[in-house]
């Protein structure tokens, strides 16, 4: 987790980037908020979350949220069962609580100067 008073590093933003960019897609976010809600769930039942995508635009999601670790998968036959990975999940709820703690501070700052200057 972060630590709000020594700051933020290059290294934590370096990876929490990546996973942002996944899921500023809303076609990934609407996978991974499926994955979220039913568990794991094979490639044909995820793609009712792409409206008019092809099967293979859906596993090319699949695969940009697996290269940032969001998901992962197991072959069952034909077909791949996909997983949310939270771990991911936790460190991107981690980065946005260090951001929600710096405006906290921000504001309760602001709060004391204008209380003490009336």
């Amino acid at each position: 987790m972060l630590d709000p008073d020594h700051g933020d590093s290059a290294d934590q933003r370096s990876k929490a980037a990546p996973i942002f960019s996944a899921l500023g897609d809303p076609v990934r976010l609407a996978i991974v908020a499926r994955l979220s809600q039913d568990g794991p769930l094979p490639t044909v039942a995820l793609k009712r979350c792409a409206d008019g995508l092809s099967r293979q635009g859906v596993t090319k999601h699949l695969h940009v949220l697996e290269d940032v670790g969001l998901v992962d998968s197991d072959r069952i036959g034909r077909d791949r069962q996909w997983r949310l990975r939270t771990r991911q999940l936790a460190a991107v709820r981690d980065y946005l609580d260090w951001i929600s703690a710096q405006w906290d501070q921000r504001l309760e700052r602001l709060r004391a100067f204008v209380e003490d200057g009336s």
